[in-house]
């Protein structure tokens, strides 16, 4: 791996550590307490494992074997230091990957695990939430990271532009950083994606000559698709200057009459009105306060009548009051002012404002999947030392740690995505 770079790429989100508590001392202090006080812990969260299994190999020399009584994934974890529990009590997912940067507990497979967790969710109750000032904390610390203007911009930046090199190395040839639809299981990840980018064109009716805006175009690949498959004006924005230059030199290649254009743009500036509007994964960045004005801004820019394609992900209904008081590891290390969708207050929002939901579809395994694909693809371009120069080995430690916690959450069925059509009823 290159390390002898002196400049380091990926520190934004490494340095999550300075905001986000995971109640360091007071684990390192607790872990002291007898084995007995510990193991009452993993009690409470045995009696919330109604299905799968976890078989634990504590500090003591004890295995435990917790849940069992229902169908499930098994995941089998090494808990070398008890400080381990001690901040998952505290801080939830925030202090559980800690925990885990520190070599306090580990597992050849974490997938499992995380689907575990997913799974029961609902009976484990607070058992993967912070709590008490470590709460506080760290909800202040992602309320430092919400989505003005100028903060939407530094969110962006600290994960979108990591770097275009960095990117291609492990998603599709497309670049497309969203979850692929699969036809059928023998598709390739770019025959998926190219069925997911289809499938969001398809919702749109457009027609010659339609203007169609994409709110968060990424690296370009549904601009491609749809001036290739359609005669339209088609306009991209995004706020990442890294994503914008590739977008656009795609847009340029094959938009030979040179209408479409890139823009760097915040939502809340765009210009309208449209016929269609696409926005593939993009609301997840904008948070929860925020979703009135991105709703807004569908319902201004778009014509009567008009559509829009959203895909979006979603986490439980029943586990989102809870997820929105706290914040988890995907919200402090990952993207910042991130927050997944509660679709029933997303949908009653977009009603609100005369945006009828139609034809809704979801495809939650296809997400685990896309993310299994991802990580082989990355972890072969880090064993195969192509990473670009910068990352090191903590950096890709956090990276391979968050593909797999996506990837056991959506397995375990509490968070999915879903496309959906938003028509412009008045």
């Amino acid at each position: 791996m290159n390390t002898h770079v002196s400049r380091k790429r990926g520190g934004e989100l490494l340095q999550a550590d300075r905001a986000f508590r995971s109640g360091g001392f007071v684990a390192r202090l607790m872990a002291h307490a007898p084995a007995a006080f510990f193991h009452r812990r993993l009690d409470r969260i045995d009696a919330g494992l109604d299905f799968g299994t976890l078989e634990g190999h504590l500090p003591d020399g004890s295995v435990r074997i917790l849940g069992g009584r229902g169908k499930g994934p098994v995941a089998v974890v090494h808990v070398h230091s008890w400080a381990a529990l001690v901040r998952l009590a505290l801080s939830g997912s925030v202090g559980w990957y800690r925990a885990w940067d520190r070599g306090e507990w580990s597992s050849s497979d974490p997938v499992p695990l995380f689907d575990l967790f997913m799974r029961n969710g609902e009976t484990l109750g607070n058992a993967g939430r912070s709590r008490g000032p470590w709460r506080w904390a760290n909800r202040a610390a992602h309320f430092l990271n919400r989505n003005s203007r100028n903060g939407a911009k530094r969110n962006i930046h600290a994960h979108y532009d990591l770097g275009n090199d960095f990117y291609r190395l492990w998603l599709d040839a497309g670049m497309n950083y969203s979850s692929a639809l699969f036809a059928d299981p023998g598709q390739s990840l770019e025959e998926a994606q190219a069925t997911k980018l289809d499938a969001i064109l398809d919702r749109l009716d457009l027609r010659s000559g339609s203007r169609l805006l994409e709110i968060g175009c990424g690296w370009g690949a549904l601009a491609e698709r749809a001036v290739e498959r359609h005669d339209v004006l088609y306009t991209g924005i995004t706020l990442s200057p890294a994503q914008a230059e590739v977008a656009d030199a795609r847009l340029a290649a094959v938009d030979l009459s040179g209408r479409g254009a890139i823009e760097l743009c915040d939502y809340r500036d765009a210009r309208g009105p449209y016929d269609a509007i696409a926005s593939v994964e993009m609301v997840e960045a904008v948070g929860q306060a925020y979703w009135p004005a991105y709703l807004d801004a569908i319902a201004r820019l778009l014509r009567p009548g008009g559509r829009a394609a959203i895909q979006y992900i979603s986490i439980n209904d029943a586990l989102f009051e809870r997820y929105a008081a706290s914040s988890d590891f995907i919200q402090a290390y990952v993207f910042p002012g991130g927050c997944l969708i509660s679709e029933s207050r997303f949908r009653a929002l977009a009603e609100a404002r005369g945006l009828a939901w139609r034809d809704q579809r979801r495809f939650g395994r296809d997400y685990a999947e896309t993310l299994r694909l991802w990580r082989e693809r990355f972890d072969a371009a880090v064993a195969a030392d192509q990473l670009p120069p910068g990352f090191d080995e903590r950096f890709v430690r956090l990276w391979r740690y968050y593909l797999q916690y996506c990837e056991g959450g959506f397995r375990g069925g509490g968070i999915d995505v879903a496309q959906v059509t938003l028509e412009k009823t008045i």
